[in-house]
């Protein structure tokens, strides 16, 4: 009779421990890497709450006894090397089944042959070099490539301004901020007068905005991070009268974004930007997130660019967590991702290119104006269903 309760005993046990290596299944992770500290804190931020937000509002369609766990990590910014060791972490210790975030370009292209050989799907969340998502095929685009909203900028821009001036922050992006107008405004007959590139790191921007001045050209193209060198840039062009002057300014959204806008004041009224996302957008779908995020964060809480790439983005997850029950098959999830299509995103349409693993999505022609007392980047254009340029182009030599 003891005999027998043992072995029931141990059964017991064996089944009880089947189910708990069964439920740790079910918990998806996701190791979010991205910048909490320095002065681009705000995009770590922003990126986690807009996935907590979609976490929060859709845990309903997750499948039964599945659930997600988020792990956020900061790289303090640009810096490689911690973005790589932090990875390893995320993957090693932590066991994650996805890595999502990536603010930096050097950041994301610094962990490509980690997520490679351990095969962890990586969704990009802002970093803009085309070049990414062909280092490895673990990587997926959910944010936009500068190529992407600075190219039909160039083609709009050439319409209007004949010779223009180029400042452009010094690193992958901004490189390729500065191929994509020199190519699209010149194939539109604009000529550039120069191309310059400014410091990535502390940069004082004056003296870079006074020599652009000098040159006396229709119109100004700067590039830079979005945050806090937006405002300091956009001030520089104020202060140093290059609108009294007649010189227009325009740029990629990172120089009027949405969370920076209010504190730019007047000199931002007529800026021309183009971008795949403003806050300001009057879509049902737009308008519905925008409700969702103020009721949880606040009005003073801004939900922009990277907030709804988190989003959508969220949106992917589940619909790859959904469709295999909560266990993940890393080249299956990459399947999934790869052929994502949201019709009613808030920024618009978007799909993922199966091919390139980059968003195709609407790219809006912008101005500020007020809009309800406040400063808004208003749609003014759009152009639809964009492909990365780069890639169309690298694909067509």
């Amino acid at each position: 009779m003891n005999e027998r309760h043992v072995v029931r005993a141990m059964l017991l046990a064996s089944a009880l421990a089947v189910a708990a290596t069964g439920a740790a299944a079910q918990t998806v992770k996701i190791g979010l890497l991205s910048t909490y500290s320095g002065p681009n804190a705000q995009y770590g931020e922003n990126m986690e709450r807009g996935m907590r937000l979609y976490m929060k509002r859709n845990a309903g369609k997750l499948p039964a006894g599945v659930k997600v766990e988020l792990i956020p990590r900061d790289d303090g910014g640009p810096n490689p090397d911690n973005a790589k060791r932090l990875a390893q972490e995320l993957i090693v210790r932590d066991k994650v089944d996805l890595l999502a975030g990536f603010v930096w370009t050097p950041n994301a292209l610094a962990v490509a042959p980690l997520i490679t050989e351990a095969k962890v799907p990586t969704v990009i969340m802002n970093a803009a070099s085309s070049v990414i998502t062909t280092r490895s095929p673990y990587f997926v685009r959910f944010s936009f490539t500068e190529w992407q909203v600075t190219y039909p900028l160039a083609r709009w821009a050439a319409k209007n301004h004949r010779r223009a001036y180029v400042l452009v922050s010094d690193f992958a992006p901004g490189h390729d901020a500065e191929a994509a107008f020199e190519k699209g405004f010149t194939e539109g007959g604009g000529s550039l007068i120069a191309k310059v590139r400014m410091p990535l790191a502390n940069p004082d921007f004056v003296p870079f905005v006074q020599r652009a001045k000098d040159a006396a050209p229709d119109v100004v193209y700067a590039f830079v991070p979005a945050g806090r060198q937006s405002l300091q840039v956009v001030k520089a062009f104020d202060d140093l009268g290059l609108g009294k002057a007649g010189i227009k300014l325009i740029g990629s959204g990172n120089i009027t974004t949405d969370e920076e806008l209010q504190n730019m004041g007047e000199v931002t009224l007529g800026v021309v930007t183009s971008y795949h996302y403003s806050m300001a957008a009057d879509r049902p779908a737009n308008r519905a997130f925008q409700a969702a995020f103020v009721e949880e964060y606040g009005t003073r809480a801004v939900a922009n660019f990277t907030t709804v790439t988190a989003w959508d983005a969220m949106d992917a997850i589940y619909a790859a967590i959904r469709a295999q029950a909560g266990r993940l098959d890393p080249d299956r999830t990459m399947e999934l991702l790869r052929n994502y299509k949201n019709p009613e995103s808030p920024r618009g349409p978007i799909s993922i290119d199966p091919q390139t693993r980059d968003i195709v999505q609407n790219i809006y022609i912008r101005e500020v104006r007020r809009l309800g007392g406040r400063l808004a980047n208003v749609e003014l254009d759009v152009v639809p269903d964009v492909k990365d340029p780069w890639k169309l182009l690298k694909d067509a030599k």
